[in-house]
Protein backbone atom coordinates (compact mmCIF):
# COMPACT_ATOMS: atom_id res chain seq x y z
CA UNK A 1 0.00 0.00 0.00
CA UNK A 2 1.36 3.44 -0.99
CA UNK A 3 1.64 6.27 2.31
CA UNK A 4 3.08 9.59 2.45
CA UNK A 5 6.05 9.84 4.35
CA UNK A 6 7.02 13.31 6.31
CA UNK A 7 9.91 13.69 8.73
CA UNK A 8 8.26 14.44 11.74
CA UNK A 9 8.74 14.71 15.50
CA UNK A 10 6.19 13.06 17.95
CA UNK A 11 4.47 15.01 20.94
CA UNK A 12 1.82 14.78 23.36
CA UNK A 13 -1.07 16.69 24.26
CA UNK A 14 -4.03 15.92 26.60
CA UNK A 15 -2.76 12.18 26.76
CA UNK A 16 -2.80 11.96 23.01
CA UNK A 17 -0.15 12.00 20.44
CA UNK A 18 0.11 14.06 17.75
CA UNK A 19 2.97 15.41 15.02
CA UNK A 20 4.70 18.47 13.53
CA UNK A 21 5.68 17.48 10.02
CA UNK A 22 7.41 19.22 7.59
CA UNK A 23 5.34 19.06 4.03
CA UNK A 24 6.43 20.50 0.53
CA UNK A 25 3.78 23.41 -0.59
CA UNK A 26 2.72 21.60 -3.45
CA UNK A 27 1.70 18.39 -2.01
CA UNK A 28 -1.09 20.51 0.14
CA UNK A 29 -3.59 20.66 -2.89
CA UNK A 30 -3.09 16.81 -3.57
CA UNK A 31 -3.94 15.96 0.44
CA UNK A 32 -6.19 18.48 1.17
CA UNK A 33 -8.74 18.50 -1.46
CA UNK A 34 -12.09 18.08 0.68
CA UNK A 35 -14.21 21.26 -0.56
CA UNK A 36 -17.00 22.06 2.44
CA UNK A 37 -18.41 25.39 1.11
CA UNK A 38 -21.54 24.28 0.23
CA UNK A 39 -22.12 21.86 3.53
CA UNK A 40 -24.16 23.38 6.81
CA UNK A 41 -22.08 24.81 9.45
CA UNK A 42 -23.15 22.20 11.51
CA UNK A 43 -21.46 19.61 9.40
CA UNK A 44 -18.30 21.13 9.07
CA UNK A 45 -15.11 21.82 11.07
CA UNK A 46 -14.18 25.01 9.59
CA UNK A 47 -15.55 28.32 8.56
CA UNK A 48 -16.69 29.36 4.90
CA UNK A 49 -12.88 29.51 2.74
CA UNK A 50 -13.30 33.52 2.00
CA UNK A 51 -12.23 33.92 -1.55
CA UNK A 52 -11.46 37.22 -1.13
CA UNK A 53 -8.45 37.25 1.32
CA UNK A 54 -6.34 34.54 -0.58
CA UNK A 55 -4.82 37.45 -3.15
CA UNK A 56 -3.78 39.10 -0.26
CA UNK A 57 -2.19 36.49 1.25
CA UNK A 58 -1.01 34.80 -2.21
CA UNK A 59 0.31 38.45 -2.92
CA UNK A 60 2.30 38.61 0.29
CA UNK A 61 4.19 34.92 -0.40
CA UNK A 62 4.89 36.52 -4.11
CA UNK A 63 5.90 40.15 -2.85
CA UNK A 64 8.19 38.76 -0.20
CA UNK A 65 9.56 35.43 -2.48
CA UNK A 66 12.89 35.52 0.08
CA UNK A 67 11.22 36.79 3.97
CA UNK A 68 8.11 35.04 4.00
CA UNK A 69 7.10 33.69 6.89
CA UNK A 70 3.78 31.03 7.94
CA UNK A 71 2.82 29.40 11.33
CA UNK A 72 2.09 25.68 11.18
CA UNK A 73 -1.21 24.41 9.87
CA UNK A 74 -3.21 22.20 11.77
CA UNK A 75 -5.08 19.28 10.42
CA UNK A 76 -7.37 16.04 11.52
CA UNK A 77 -6.04 12.39 9.85
CA UNK A 78 -9.12 10.19 9.18
CA UNK A 79 -6.60 6.54 7.83
CA UNK A 80 -3.84 4.36 9.16
CA UNK A 81 -0.55 6.37 10.48
CA UNK A 82 2.65 5.14 11.59
CA UNK A 83 5.46 6.80 13.29
CA UNK A 84 8.76 5.68 13.00
CA UNK A 85 11.38 7.13 15.30
CA UNK A 86 14.75 7.48 14.49
CA UNK A 87 17.39 5.49 15.95
CA UNK A 88 18.81 8.10 17.82
CA UNK A 89 15.44 9.36 19.21
CA UNK A 90 12.33 8.08 19.78
CA UNK A 91 10.04 11.51 19.19
CA UNK A 92 11.69 12.52 15.67
CA UNK A 93 11.83 10.21 12.95
CA UNK A 94 9.11 9.57 10.09
CA UNK A 95 5.60 9.96 9.68
CA UNK A 96 3.34 7.18 7.34
CA UNK A 97 0.33 7.67 6.55
CA UNK A 98 -1.80 5.77 4.27
CA UNK A 99 -2.41 7.70 0.68
CA UNK A 100 -6.00 7.01 1.16
CA UNK A 101 -6.48 8.50 4.07
CA UNK A 102 -9.02 12.02 4.39
CA UNK A 103 -6.51 15.21 5.31
CA UNK A 104 -8.65 18.08 6.96
CA UNK A 105 -7.64 21.42 8.17
CA UNK A 106 -8.68 22.99 11.63
CA UNK A 107 -6.87 25.64 11.13
CA UNK A 108 -4.79 27.22 8.03
CA UNK A 109 -7.47 26.86 5.08
CA UNK A 110 -6.76 30.36 3.93
CA UNK A 111 -3.24 30.19 4.06
CA UNK A 112 -3.60 26.74 2.11
CA UNK A 113 -5.38 28.00 -0.45
CA UNK A 114 -2.93 31.21 -0.52
CA UNK A 115 0.17 28.81 -1.19
CA UNK A 116 -2.01 27.28 -3.83
CA UNK A 117 -2.28 30.61 -5.82
CA UNK A 118 0.84 32.02 -5.24
CA UNK A 119 2.15 27.98 -6.46
CA UNK A 120 0.03 28.96 -9.54
CA UNK A 121 1.68 31.77 -10.43
CA UNK A 122 5.28 30.57 -8.98
CA UNK A 123 5.82 27.25 -9.50
CA UNK A 124 9.51 27.04 -7.85
CA UNK A 125 7.62 27.63 -4.63
CA UNK A 126 6.40 23.73 -4.78
CA UNK A 127 9.29 22.41 -3.18
CA UNK A 128 9.66 24.78 -0.30
CA UNK A 129 7.99 23.24 2.90
CA UNK A 130 5.37 24.19 5.79
CA UNK A 131 4.89 22.69 9.10
CA UNK A 132 1.38 21.10 9.81
CA UNK A 133 0.45 19.85 13.12
CA UNK A 134 -1.15 16.36 12.61
CA UNK A 135 -3.84 15.06 14.86
CA UNK A 136 -5.52 11.45 14.63
CA UNK A 137 -9.47 12.27 13.66
CA UNK A 138 -11.81 11.87 15.87
CA UNK A 139 -14.94 12.47 14.32
CA UNK A 140 -16.48 15.57 13.32
CA UNK A 141 -17.57 17.12 17.08
CA UNK A 142 -13.83 16.72 17.75
CA UNK A 143 -12.83 18.37 14.81
CA UNK A 144 -15.24 21.48 14.84
CA UNK A 145 -14.19 21.80 18.51
CA UNK A 146 -10.74 21.67 17.91
CA UNK A 147 -11.22 24.72 15.31
CA UNK A 148 -12.94 26.88 18.25
CA UNK A 149 -10.14 26.43 20.50
CA UNK A 150 -7.70 27.12 17.95
CA UNK A 151 -9.43 30.23 17.18
CA UNK A 152 -11.37 31.40 20.16
CA UNK A 153 -8.64 32.74 21.84
CA UNK A 154 -6.49 34.40 18.83
CA UNK A 155 -5.72 38.08 19.55
CA UNK A 156 -5.26 40.55 16.80
CA UNK A 157 -2.31 42.68 17.49
CA UNK A 158 -3.12 46.27 18.16
CA UNK A 159 -2.32 48.56 15.59
CA UNK A 160 0.51 50.69 16.87
CA UNK A 161 2.55 47.33 17.49
CA UNK A 162 1.75 46.51 13.93
CA UNK A 163 2.93 49.71 13.18
CA UNK A 164 6.14 49.37 15.09
CA UNK A 165 7.41 46.02 14.22
CA UNK A 166 6.29 46.43 10.03
CA UNK A 167 9.35 47.14 8.49
CA UNK A 168 7.69 46.10 5.05
CA UNK A 169 4.69 48.52 5.26
CA UNK A 170 6.23 52.02 3.69
CA UNK A 171 3.86 53.76 6.36
CA UNK A 172 5.02 52.36 8.93
CA UNK A 173 8.66 52.84 8.38
CA UNK A 174 7.83 56.66 7.85
CA UNK A 175 5.99 56.71 10.91
CA UNK A 176 8.61 55.17 12.87
CA UNK A 177 11.33 57.24 11.49
CA UNK A 178 9.69 60.71 12.33
CA UNK A 179 9.03 59.44 15.80
CA UNK A 180 13.04 58.46 16.13
CA UNK A 181 13.74 62.40 14.96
Amino acid sequence: MLKYQFPAVKGCQAGKDFYICMVPLGLMSKIFVTDSSDVPAEYRAQRRLNEARIPEISGYILSNRDSYVFSALAASVDGDMKFIPADNNENAGVLEIDMTASFLINDGQHRKAAIDAAIAEDESLKDETISIVLYKDQGLQRSQQMFTDLNKHAVKTSNSLATLYDARDKIAVATKNTIDL
